[in-house]
């Protein structure tokens, strides 16, 4: 009988997943990761639930405590790129350092075959795909995990509808019903409201700065470049301006953003280092998503020393430095990098 490790979150999905696996035949045991010091009750609450499904299934499950990494390798970096001015994506970076790593990792100890979660996204061990469900796809979220770690995993939501597994949980006696009831984790785990609260404690983020126009005019006041993102078109004025403005650029240096109007912020080309891929090529046609929630842009990708140059076939617009440049051939994720740089 093969073991399975399974990521287990308290949350419906995971604990869907390992009662799956169970009835698959494997041996399951589950492992929940401790990655801040939250001190509202977040950890017990969501321990408590795993117990609960646990002691239902009777497997065993492990905490493991990796705060100091995840600081490291999540937090600090979140915090770090709004102060520099870009708009990271931690969810991408924790997919790769601490899910698919240090968890992993952990799983291999415990002699598992294979770390099982609760992502919607499917891969075959060479590649990652598209789920199924499209509107609770992650496959952008995953793209960056090394390519070693994909023959040792399992998603197996990846054919189901959210709906469905939360249909399915219910049926599953009290203590799955209670977990389908309540409220669903939010996509950054430390982020209870909104992002600036967390840059607050780091920073002061209410300076008042100025807004410069394309052609360097001053054209306004902002309330501090940290509270922007490329694209934002609200929270800063422009006097005598009758169509929307939109963030086209933040300079942290100064405390300065530069506004245009909406044809201001088209690209054409975008730059992007610290590729991930999963294929050899290094020229090839595919299609490509510059956000999370953006459509695929068909698209030519050159590389060269560990840089993506990508020239899209149609406009995009609002593209910020700090996110992740996903490719795709059809559902088929082969590749993807850091965007440094986006323009006409």
């Amino acid at each position: 009988m093969k073991k399975v490790m399974v990521g287990m979150s308290g949350g419906i999905d995971s604990s869907v997943t390992a009662y799956m696996l169970q009835k698959e035949g494997f041996e399951v045991e589950g492992v929940y990761l401790k990655l801040h010091n939250r001190t509202d009750g977040y950890h017990e609450s969501n321990i408590s639930y795993i117990d609960n499904v646990a002691k239902h299934l009777d497997i065993k499950y492990h905490i493991l405590d990796i705060t100091k990494d995840f600081t490291k390798e999540v937090y600090d970096y979140f915090v770090n790129s709004y102060l520099e001015g870009t708009t990271p994506n931690p969810c991408v970076k924790c997919n790769r350092q601490i899910k698919f790593g240090k968890m992993l990792d952990f799983a291999k100890e415990h002699n598992a075959s294979y770390l099982a979660t609760g992502h919607y996204a499917k891969t075959d061990g060479e590649f990652i795909y598209e789920a199924d469900d499209k509107t609770k796809d992650q496959s952008y979220f995953l793209s960056q995990v090394d390519k070693e770690a994909l023959p040792f995993m399992m998603f197996p939501m990846s054919t189901y509808k959210k709906e469905d597994i939360i249909k399915f949980g219910a049926k599953l006696g009290d203590i799955y019903k209670k977990i389908t009831e309540k409220n669903e984790s939010q996509e950054i785990c430390f982020v209870d409201t909104v992002y600036t609260d967390v840059i607050k404690k780091h920073a002061n983020i209410d300076q008042p700065g100025i807004v410069f126009d394309e052609e360097g005019n001053e054209v306004g006041t902002h309330k501090g470049y940290m509270h922007y993102t490329i694209g934002k078109r609200r929270g800063f004025t422009v006097h005598g301006a009758h169509e929307p403005h939109f963030v086209k650029s933040l300079n942290a240096k100064d405390n300065t953003i530069i506004v245009g109007k909406k044809e201001s912020l088209e690209i054409n080309t975008v730059e992007a280092n610290n590729l991930n891929m999963y294929v050899d090529d290094t020229n090839f046609k595919c299609g490509v998503k510059l956000r999370y929630r953006s459509h695929l842009l068909p698209c030519e990708v050159s590389i060269k020393d560990d840089r993506a140059t990508i020239k899209l076939k149609n406009s995009a617009f609002g593209v910020a430095t700090g996110q992740l440049a996903v490719f795709y051939i059809d559902e088929k994720v082969i590749g993807s990098a850091w965007i440094t740089k986006a323009f006409k």
